[in-house]
């Protein structure tokens, strides 16, 4: 009966952590932690940024930045919360680099956003969601 038992509970402890992500610190080369934004943004360019986050980002990330939009329940990650002072915390590089890359859910966007001076826009965008 033991046994039984013992291995039911190892079932069921399989069970809940394979279907657990456990999420790993996110490793950015040492020379885009150093990265500053090269791209100046205009109204019109904070317009059209935007618009690539409204097709591209929103749909995870939510309207305002919160991680919180429809597709968020779908993930097997937690999307990042823009206006949080840890995500603020990091460094233009880091941004464009996990953009640029994606990582597990968040997919990569060197092709779906090619030019990379879009790219840095959407940086600035994501620097509007400042609490």
């Amino acid at each position: 009966m033991k046994t039984l038992i013992l291995i039911l509970f190892t079932g069921l402890l399989l069970t809940t952590f394979s279907f657990t992500t456990i999420q790993q610190p996110w490793e950015v080369p040492a020379k885009y932690q150093k990265m500053q934004n090269p791209v100046k943004a205009s109204q019109d360019d904070m317009d059209m940024a935007k618009q690539l986050y409204d097709k591209h980002c929103k749909s995870c990330h939510g309207k305002a930045g919160l991680g919180d939009g429809p597709k968020s329940k779908e993930l097997d990650t937690k999307c990042g919360d823009f206006s949080s002072a840890t995500f603020q915390a990091q460094s233009d590089g880091e941004l464009f680099y996990k953009t640029t890359f994606g990582r597990d859910d968040m997919p990569a966007y060197e092709k779906k956003v090619a030019d990379d001076n879009d790219r840095w826009l959407l940086v600035h965008y994501m620097r509007t969601f400042k609490k």
